[in-house]
Formats: structure tokens, sequence, C-alpha cells
């Protein structure tokens, strides 16, 4: 069998779940990650920079967690912004399943929802996106994956990114800001930048 990735859609090895603690904003996260998931076990760098390098969306009220994995970026925006409601997607079905387990778990599944990418509700808009989006499926598929879901910002949103610096931060900044999105680094930390996208209308 070919090699799986976080990215695939259902993934064929044995399901184990494994418990992560966070502590983001001062608010400690007690969650379950899984096997066939991105950043199984552990809380990964490039997330761990987003989350201490910005701060929580106090004046959200929707946000976009675009691929969630197991939920932690846009659970812990729904811990420390009771007013936010959050959309979580992913194409991995068990990310799915594990972010809307925590959820539940942490007591905000009211607030938080995870689901596929065509579940969303087509008029939905957001007035954050947070992501630290899948390179490696490649820079057409991610070029594809942004210019889907950022036209969905709303008219003052934001995005906020973050990007390996040697995994083509910069030039992807650059990109987004030719598309429309004027794009600047906001952060940067252990090898990775985080950017923030706005829409130039």
């Amino acid at each position: 069998m070919a090699e799986e990735h976080y990215f695939t859609a259902d993934p064929q090895a044995a399901f184990k779940r494994i418990p992560v603690s966070a502590n983001v904003w001062g608010h400690w996260l007690e969650l379950t990650s899984g096997s066939g998931v991105f950043a199984q076990g552990r809380l990964d760098i490039g997330t761990g920079v987003l989350l201490r390098e910005q701060a929580a969306p106090e004046g959200a009220r929707s946000v976009l967690d675009l691929g969630c994995g197991y939920g932690v970026i846009g659970l812990a925006i729904a811990v420390a912004v009771p007013e936010c409601r959050v959309t979580a997607i992913d194409v991995n079905e068990r990310a799915v399943l594990l972010a809307n387990e925590n959820a539940a778990a942490l007591g905000i599944d009211d607030r938080f929802v995870a689901c596929r990418p065509d579940e969303v509700d087509p008029a939905a808009v957001f007035d954050e996106i947070w992501s630290n989006p899948p390179i490696r499926i490649g820079k057409e598929a991610l070029h594809e994956l942004l210019l889907t879901w950022l036209p969905r910002l709303a008219p003052d949103g934001r995005a906020r990114l973050v990007v390996g610096k040697n995994l083509g931060a910069d030039s992807l900044a650059g990109w987004l800001t030719e598309q429309g999105y004027p794009t600047a680094k906001v952060a940067s930390a252990k090898g990775f930048r985080v950017l923030e996208s706005r829409r130039a209308d």
C-alpha cells in the first residue's frame, strides 16, 4: 500500500486515540488526537507558534479552522472567545470525528462543529480564518484550497496562517497578495512565519 498522509480522506491505519494537553491563552485543553491524523500525540511546532504569537480573536463571531486536524486551533478559539462560533473543516474523516469528540468533551459542541468541506453552508462567511495549511499537498492544490476559502472572509475579515519559512512562506505571501489578499508577515519563530491576509476590497 502506498504511504498514507494525514490528508487522506479515510486512513486505513489502525485507529488509536492518543491524549494531548495544551495550554492556550491561559486555558488548559485536554484533547484526544489519533493515528492517521496530523500531529498525533502532540501539538505540532507550527500550530504552537501560531497560538503563541497571535492573541485570541476577541472580536470575531464566526471563525473557520481550515484543515483542522483534531481541532486544537478552533477549539482553543471557541474556549477563549465564548461569543464565537467555530466551523472546523478537514478532508480526513478521523480528524473530523476527533475534533467533534473534543468539542463535546470541552462542553462547547453548541459553538464548534467539525465537518467535511462540502458540508459547510455555501452562504457562510467568516470574520477570521485560522490555519496551519497542509503545505505538503503541493503548491497547486494549496493554491486551490486557499482560493476556495479566502473569498468566504467577511469584507473586513482576515486570515491567519502559519507556514514554514523553508516551505515557502515568503513566496506564498507574495502570491496571496497578487491574488487580491494583501498578506504580511506578522510574526516569526522556530522557522515558521505567521502570515496575515486581508481582502483587498
